[in-house]
């Protein structure tokens, strides 16, 4: 694929996906009238993918700094993997479930409010920037893709590591 068209497609995706959540995010399948039970489950489950997510992007940068590059390439893949996994399961928790809201009080609901905002803002802007990274390394352009791995990496991990503090913050709260 030529770097036009993947341009096209990552500026696609990019745009197409945080409103495909957003609308999705506002369905709620039991309020109209489907039966089906709420995947309560799920919040640990994508928490733990999260902090999964975070542990093997750490991995892949010190397998890369040692020139192990089909391990990392090997381990960039299940990263991505599982970004797609934890948004598949989000979606569903939560059409299937009704939103939960933060009980604390204070500087503690403000802390939150601030990791909250910070993590779903990052959330958008880390899929081009991991499409873009990938893309390059597909095209074989490894210095551009060192260049933006550097910016990508510690705005996915961040991502990835407020996701599990998120949950950890809201669990308490589950219904």
């Amino acid at each position: 694929m030529s770097e036009t068209k993947h341009k096209k497609l990552i500026i696609f995706i990019s745009i197409f996906l945080p409103v495909a959540v957003a609308a999705l995010f506002g369905i709620n399948l039991q309020k109209l009238g489907f039966d089906v039970e709420p995947l309560s489950f799920l919040p640990p489950v994508y928490a733990g993918i999260n902090g999964l997510t975070a542990i093997i992007l750490v991995l892949a940068v010190l397998v890369i700094k040692k020139g192990n590059k089909k391990l990392h390439e090997v381990l960039m893949k299940i990263c991505i993997g599982l970004s797609i996994l934890f948004l598949g399961m989000y979606i569903a928790y939560h059409m299937t479930s009704n939103s939960t809201s933060f009980g604390g009080e204070g500087a503690i609901k403000m802390l939150y409010f601030i990791i909250l905002i910070s993590h779903i803002i990052l959330s958008i802007a880390i899929i081009p920037l991991v499409l873009i990274t990938y893309s390059r390394t597909l095209s074989k352009q490894f210095d551009k893709h060192k260049k933006i791995a550097k910016i990508t990496f510690p705005i996915w991990l961040y991502v990835a590591v407020t996701g599990v503090v998120v949950y950890f913050m809201i669990s308490p709260y589950y219904v």
